[in-house]
């Protein structure tokens, strides 16, 4: 069977045609727009989650190699020890990946508008099959630091295809959602995308412990090659579902593919709903992913790591993970309740309140005796932030641009939140160290900043985004038209008119064009 992502079913083209009449996008636009590829009389649930599926679960190994490396690390200093410590690697290895996905995203961003939703998402896949593996098999002639650089050089690669799964894979996921029942599609887009970013970050953590348990704690080198290797079975099973996968029916219709994108026109119209998206998406990457990857070494912390066994670690840091599962889970049907706007509001709010209680406690929960306490309170902040913007980010970036330029525009967003994630792996440290001597200051001071950048964020949610309702896709699609021939853009350009010259068009319109022409 084909996977398909074109065309609407009836239910779903009708409530389109009615949520369209009240958009401010000039009757022209809607008039003169193309209209959706006709499809079979009704199409089943499985048919059209499908499409959805194969877009956005590839996300699933960007949690999993993103959370894993954290494991790594740890076996990493105590397999090596000092030469570990005195290496590069050390201070590169857990966020090169990092680097990696910001080209990726902004490359393939390009691409996935300008070639092809489809065939990025077939490249970013390969890419990570191909890098995942190698960074297992590092090896350099039997020199230890040669190894680590052969390592930190294959995760920059994996890094770049984990890059490419987020504007082609994301943004596809959104257009398909379309093809659903209206009141789900967020919940739907959802579970395919952050979810399986956080239920790669548990699997990412509880691995490690599974095989560190069959090596009885020993056998360091295989334990982190297996658990690095474990990674290439992910995108595998995507692969051949992939490769049945046709263009979202958006995509179709209104594709900047063979027209020139009027990118001037493009920045007035969406730079400052895109500034404040990507400062959102800034705020919480810098936190989250700074915390989830030190999670590992916070624990080993807490234990006396001269006696506590690997599994011990590994086991409360996948109990730490597991948080991430109901604060998504529970949380996509939020937004479709209230929408993605004050769900991510209301997400980093609580948020902020957990952290900063957190930080108050942080002496009495920081104690061996108060580890089930720790986890419980240190999950509940981490739950909360993806029931926030955990969910609803790559959401609202998805769907509040137009289809010609989304995988740009979710590239871009996706990019600097990234690069938020990179500045606090960077940086927290130094907020650390800002406590002295002091343990517990140095644990509370992270805690108190990323609760407070919750509030900012709140604040911008509040102020600087869009209502996101479940036609936002084909309302920012009429509306950007409208704006377009209002700057005297021939939106007839738009749409995957493989073949189909302006010309033609201007003939079919006018035929004394046509009859000059052929004078």
């Amino acid at each position: 069977m084909r996977i398909t992502m074109s065309g609407r079913n009836k239910e779903t083209e009708a409530e389109a045609q009615e949520a369209e009449s009240p958009v401010d996008a000039g009757a022209g636009a809607v008039a003169n727009a193309p209209q959706a590829p006709p499809l079979a009389e009704s199409r089943s649930f499985w048919s059209a989650i499908l499409p959805v599926i194969a877009c956005g679960a590839g996300l699933f190994s960007d949690g999993y190699i993103n959370n894993v490396i954290g494991s790594v690390v740890t076996i990493l200093a105590i397999q090596y020890g000092d030469v570990w410590k005195t290496s590069n690697a050390k201070h590169y290895l857990g966020d090169i990946a990092f680097a990696g996905t910001v080209v990726g995203q902004l490359v393939f961003g390009y691409l996935s508008d300008k070639w092809s939703r489809t065939n990025t998402l077939l490249t970013s896949t390969l890419i990570l099959i191909v890098f995942t593996a190698l960074a297992a098999g590092s090896y350099y002639h039997g020199d230890p630091v040669g190894m680590f650089n052969i390592l930190t050089a294959w995760r920059f690669f994996v890094g770049i295809g984990i890059g490419g799964e987020y504007p082609a894979g994301s943004v596809g996921c959104a257009e398909s959602t379309g093809e659903l029942k209206a009141g789900s599609r967020n919940l739907w887009f959802i579970m395919f995308t952050n979810t399986m970013i956080d239920w790669g970050f548990v699997i990412g953590a509880f691995v490690p412990y599974v095989v560190a348990a069959a090596c009885n704690n020993e056998h360091l080198s295989t334990i982190w090659r297996t658990s690095l290797g474990i990674g290439v079975v992910f995108p595998l099973s995507l692969l051949v579902l992939r490769v049945y996968l046709k263009e979202p029916a958006e995509y179709q219709r209104n594709s900047m593919k063979y027209a020139k994108t009027p990118y001037l026109l493009v920045l007035k119209f969406y730079g400052p709903r895109l500034a404040a998206v990507s400062l959102i998406w800034f705020l919480y990457d810098f936190s989250a992913y700074s915390f989830s990857i030190y999670s590992s070494p916070i624990l080993a912390n807490i234990f006396d790591s001269s006696t506590a066994p690997l599994t011990t670690v590994f086991g409360w840091n996948t109990v730490i993970n597991l948080f991430y599962i109901p604060g998504t889970m529970l949380g996509a049907p939020v937004s479709d309740w209230i929408g993605p706007r004050y769900a991510l509001a209301i997400g980093v709010t609580l948020q902020a309140i957990v952290g900063f209680i957190m930080a108050a406690c942080y002496d009495r929960l920081a104690q061996p005796s108060m580890v089930g306490a720790f986890a419980v309170v240190y999950g509940i902040f981490q739950s909360l932030g993806e029931l926030g913007p955990g969910n609803n980010i790559g959401l609202i970036a998805a769907k509040t641009c137009a289809t010609g330029v989304r995988g740009q525009y979710y590239g871009i967003a996706a990019a600097v939140g990234k690069i938020g994630a990179f500045v606090g792996t960077w940086v927290f440290p130094y907020i650390a160290a800002a406590g002295g001597n002091s343990d517990t200051l140095q644990a509370q001071y992270p805690f108190w900043v990323s609760s407070s950048l919750c509030i900012l964020s709140a604040v911008l949610v509040i102020f600087c985004l869009p209502e996101i309702g479940q036609d936002t896709i084909t309302h920012e699609d009429a509306r950007f038209r409208a704006y377009l021939e209002e700057n005297g853009y021939d939106t007839r350009q738009l749409g995957l008119k493989k073949g189909e010259s302006l010309g033609s068009l201007e003939e079919a319109v006018d035929p004394a064009l046509a009859e000059k022409a052929s004078s």
